[in-house]
C-alpha cells in the first residue's frame, strides 16, 4: 500500500494543539506549549481545545472544526492531540479529507486518537505518529518521528510483559493500528482494509482477560485480519499481576495470535503508561521476531 509521507516539521513551523476527544487540564495543555515551543516551533491551541462538555472537549461540532481548521489552514505543519479520552470515534470519518489529501501533515496522539489514524489511513493514506508530549523519553521519540527523517528502529524488551508472546519470523508491511478497543470497536464502521500490513496493538486494562478476547475474536471473525503479515504488540499494563482461572493476558494473547499463522513480536514498549515510545503509523516497516526489531521507515519526508 502506497504511503503519502507529510514534509517533515522544522524549527519555526507553526504547529496547532487540538482536543478531538477528551478536554485536558490547563496545566497540562501548558506542558504540552511549553514542550513544543523547546523544540522551536510556534505552538497555537485550537479555540475549542479546553471546551468542556461532559467528557468531551466541547461538541462534535466544535471538535471538528478545530480539526478541519488546523487541515485547511497552510501554515499549520502539524496537528497534535491534546489528550485522548473518549470522542474522536464521534467525528472522524467527517474530516475534510479533501483538505488533507491537499495539504498532509502528521497527526501526532494515541489512545482514543487511533480512530483519527485509522480514518486518515483509510481516505488519505497519510502517515502519523501514535505517540504524546508527556515525559521526556516519550517527547524526545515523538520529536524524533516528527522532525527527522531517518528509519527508527525498536528492540523488544526483554523486561516488557508481551514480551513472551512470540511467534518467529520476519514479515513487511504497513504498520497500522494502535489502541486495540478502538481497532475491534471499528469492525463495521470503517476499519481500514489491513491486507498486507502488519498489526501493531496495545492496550490497558480495561474489564478482564475477556475483554481482550472478545475484541481479538471480533477482528479474527469479521475477516479484518485476511492478508495480515505479522503482528507487533506494545505495552498491555494493568495485566501485570492479573489472573483468571489459571490463564493471564499472555495466554489469551498466544491463544489468538499463533493461529493467525504470522509473525508475531511482543515486547515493544508502546502504548499507555508512564513515558513510553512513540511509533511511526503508516510507513512500510520490517517485523523480525527473531531478531526482535521492528524497523519503520520515517513517519515524514
Amino acid at each position: 500500500m502506497n504511503v503519502v509521507l507529510p514534509p517533515r516539521v522544522v524549527a519555526g513551523d507553526r504547529v496547532r494543539l487540538v482536543s478531538p476527544a477528551s478536554y485536558p487540564s490547563e496545566e497540562a495543555l501548558g506542558e504540552s506549549v511549553r514542550v513544543l515551543e523547546s523544540w522551536g516551533l510556534v505552538v497555537e491551541v485550537g479555540k475549542h481545545a479546553l471546551d468542556r462538555h461532559g467528557y468531551l472537549a466541547g461538541r462534535d461540532s466544535d471538535r471538528l472544526a478545530d480539526l478541519d481548521d488546523a487541515y485547511r489552514d497552510p501554515g499549520v505543519r502539524a496537528v497534535i492531540a491534546a489528550r485522548g479520552g473518549a470522542g474522536a470515534y464521534r467525528i472522524a470519518h467527517d474530516l475534510d479529507f479533501a483538505a488533507v489529501r491537499a495539504d498532509p501533515k502528521p497527526l501526532v496522539g494515541f489512545s482514543d486518537i487511533t480512530n483519527l489514524h485509522l480514518a486518515l489511513w483509510r481516505h488519505c493514506r497519510v502517515a502519523g505518529i501514535h505517540g504524546f508530549l508527556d515525559g521526556a523519553r516519550s517527547a524526545a521519540s515523538t520529536r524524533s518521528l516528527l522532525m527527522e527523517t531517518e528509519p527508527a528502529v525498536l528492540h523488544r524488551d526483554p523486561e516488557a510483559l508481551t514480551a513472551a508472546v512470540r511467534v518467529g519470523g520476519v514479515a513487511t508491511g504497513n504498520l497500522v493500528g494502535g489502541h486495540l478497543g478502538t481497532l475491534a470497536w471499528s469492525v463495521g464502521a470503517g476499519l481500514p482494509d489491513l491486507d498486507g500490513a502488519i498489526l501493531f496493538l496495545e492496550a490497558p486494562r480495561a474489564v478482564g482477560l475477556g475483554h481482550v478476547d472478545r475484541q481479538l475474536t471480533q477482528l479474527i471473525r469479521s475477516g479484518s485480519l485476511r492478508g495480515l503479515r505479522g503482528v507487533a504488540l506494545g505495552r498491555f499494563p494493568g495485566f501485570e499481576d492479573y489472573t483468571d482461572r489459571d490463564w493471564t493476558v499472555l495466554d489469551v494473547l498466544r491463544d489468538r495470535l499463533e493461529p493467525l499463522g504470522v509473525p508475531v513480536l511482543g515486547g515493544i514498549d508502546v502504548g499507555h503508561g508512564d513515558n513510553p515510545l512513540s511509533i511511526a503509523l503508516g510507513p512500510m516497516a520490517e517485523l523480525d521476531a527473531d531478531a526482535g526489531t521492528l524497523t519503520t521507515d520515517p513517519a515524514v519526508k
